[in-house]
């Protein structure tokens, strides 16, 4: 059994060594990749520690409070030793699943690692968040970092310090090892040279076989967008059909997963004609592709084809996410030029105000908006798309980022098949022109909010959008966040409700209703601040859906025989889910 242990451990620590190796060949030719301060703290980092040698007063409190904390702890580790039962002098924050194998708390020293990383961490964070007298925005970028880097350190992410990895080395003789050596070589591979873990097992899904197969046609197409029909389910269907338009960071199909969970099916039984825009996965082919071009071919385009297709003359609408900013754009061209195609708007986790827009305007400062476009210049003119998902994962890094690494390498386990995060695997590149705008107008300048952003020669103003608008929040939207949705619902000048739902970013917006499963707030009222919303909001068990489609039913004119998109005015092009959203980034 040792003998086999040994020669385990000597395979893995072999395949890890070449794995490395290797990477390290293939990243030789790109220098420019190398920043000895990828994340642009270093002077916000100068900022915060300049403020603290200024403030000895809160250095020595501090120190004298950590070493109290030490004392307590040390102290309760003795009287354990000597058989005492003692409660812990700190404990994992409520949702930390670093910590749930039962020898971090059953086995003194797991107990006492634990512990020990818990009080240096919280100390360490708790003093950058207390300092005083720094820019804003300088602290956050610090205390963001600071997150990072204990969180980085935690003793769950390394074998020597895992009990549940340490155990699992032991009971399959240094076998696990091997695989999650074999693992990380494999992602190392994916990855180019970068490490590009892995979250599902992607080999078990297939776009328009087991997932993204709500039956429907591709009706027409350009050059950023396949516009999708999808069919009826019910004889009759209401007469203004509903036009969405997904963010074109991600594939549509988020809102057709499963049966059992696709939004899409679930609107069709409801009796509306459903349409989608499936964006296209840009190459250097689009890189000129401006916001500009993503609102006269995209929403434009669109809307335009959906009532030829229909025979009407207005159509409600959907913008999910960035989906929805172009949208609320698009509303404000329309108003200034008197267009009243659109019946009504609907967004789901999408901001116009990005005041408050939550930790991604942590990467949007000059420095970083630099770096992006050094990138994309590097890579002929789009960004990435692994670019886009390692900035998505480093918000949530303990849940995105740690907890595989830790159950792919260190436990050697294979990713379980898992369709959300297939899907949030297949995102896409970003052509240059247009992803800039983007940040610079948006998340940097917050023009749009401002009343300083001009499109089509048009100068855009949301107070004058009288469209009627459904705006959906989530709860713990770490994307979006409900203040931050809340200050754009606001802005319109039009009827507005607004709705929280409970979860976040995803599972907040696709909630079935027969999955019966979080809650959502409702308040016929829009004060001036969200609390204000919030303290006067009835919770209702379940789905929001219910709420919207009786809204939306409000919105959709008469019932009229229902649409086949086989046999309307446009000739179908082939069947759904049309084949741009097959397009991969990484074939």
């Amino acid at each position: 059994m040792l003998e086999t242990l040994s020669a385990n451990l000597a395979r893995a620590a072999v395949t890890a060594q070449g794995a490395i190796a290797e990477a390290a060949l293939r990243q030789a030719d790109r220098p420019a990749a190398l920043n000895a301060d990828p994340f642009h703290v270093a002077p916000a980092m100068n900022e915060v520690m300049s403020r603290l040698a200024a403030q000895p007063d809160l250095m020595l409190r501090a120190q004298a409070d950590l070493f109290s904390r030490y004392m307590d702890l040390w102290q309760s580790a003795a009287r354990r030793a000597a058989g005492e039962d003692t409660q812990p002098v700190v404990a994992p924050a409520s949702g930390d699943k670093r910590f749930n194998d039962p020898d971090w708390a059953a086995n003194p020293m797991f107990d006492m690692m634990k512990q020990s990383y818990l009080l240096t961490s919280n100390w360490l964070n708790g003093l950058v968040s207390e300092v005083d007298g720094v820019d804003p925005a300088s602290k956050r970028r610090v205390e963001f970092f600071t997150k990072m880097l204990t969180d980085a350190f935690s003793p769950s992410n390394f074998l020597i310090s895992n009990p549940a990895a340490l155990r699992e080395v032991m009971q399959t003789n240094g076998e696990s090892l091997v695989r999650g050596m074999e693992n990380f070589a494999a992602d190392l591979d994916r990855g180019g040279g970068q490490l590009a873990i892995s979250q599902t097992d992607l080999e078990k899904f297939k776009v328009g076989e087991n997932v993204a197969t709500a039956p429907g046609k591709v009706i027409y197409q350009n050059d950023i967008l396949q516009l999708l029909q999808f069919d009826a389910t019910t004889d009759q269907v209401h007469e203004i059909p509903l036009l969405i338009f997904p963010p074109w960071i991600n594939k549509f199909y988020i809102m057709d997963l499963r049966p059992e969970n696709s939004m899409i099916r679930w609107l069709s039984s409801q009796g509306f004609t459903v349409f989608v825009a499936s964006w296209v996965n840009p190459d250097a082919r689009l890189a000129a592709k401006t916001f500009e071009d993503y609102l006269f071919e995209g929403i434009y385009d669109a809307t335009q084809q959906v009532m030829t297709q229909t025979g009407v003359d207005r159509v409600n609408t959907v913008g999910y996410c960035i989906g929805g900013t172009l949208l609320s754009c698009a509303l404000a061209h329309l108003a200034a030029k008197g267009d009243e195609r659109i019946n009504s708007a609907t967004f789901f986790a999408a901001q116009q105000d990005f005041a408050e827009a939550g930790d991604l305007l942590l990467f949007t400062n000059e420095e970083w908006l630099q770096s992006i476009e050094q990138q994309m210049d590097a890579t002929g003119g789009f960004l990435p798309s692994q670019s886009m998902a390692d900035t998505f994962n480093a918000l949530r890094g303990n849940d995105l980022i740690w907890s595989f690494f830790i159950s792919n390498y260190l436990m050697g386990k294979e990713p379980r098949p898992f369709d959300l995060l297939f899907w949030n695997a297949d995102q896409t590149r970003m052509p240059k022109s247009l992803h800039m705008f983007y940040l610079r107008n948006f998340y940097k300048d917050n023009a749009l909010a401002l009343g300083e952003l001009t499109l089509g020669g048009v100068k855009l103003d949301l107070s004058k959008v009288k469209t009627p608008i459904y705006v959906q929040s989530s709860k713990d939207d770490h994307i979006a966040p409900y203040r931050s949705v809340y200050r754009g619902a606001r802005a319109f000048g039009g009827p507005v409700t607004f709705t929280m739902a409970g979860s976040g970013h995803i599972a907040g917006v696709i909630n079935h209703p027969d999955a019966k499963k979080y809650q959502h707030w409702t308040n016929d009222s829009l004060p001036g601040s969200v609390e204000g919303w919030i303290s006067g909001a009835q919770e209702h068990p379940g789905s929001w859906w219910p709420h919207w489609a009786e809204w939306l039913r409000a919105k959709s004119g008469p019932l009229v025989p229902a649409r086949d998109p086989a046999k309307g005015k446009l000739k179908p092009i082939e069947d759904a889910p049309g084949s741009y959203v097959r397009v991969r980034s990484d074939a």
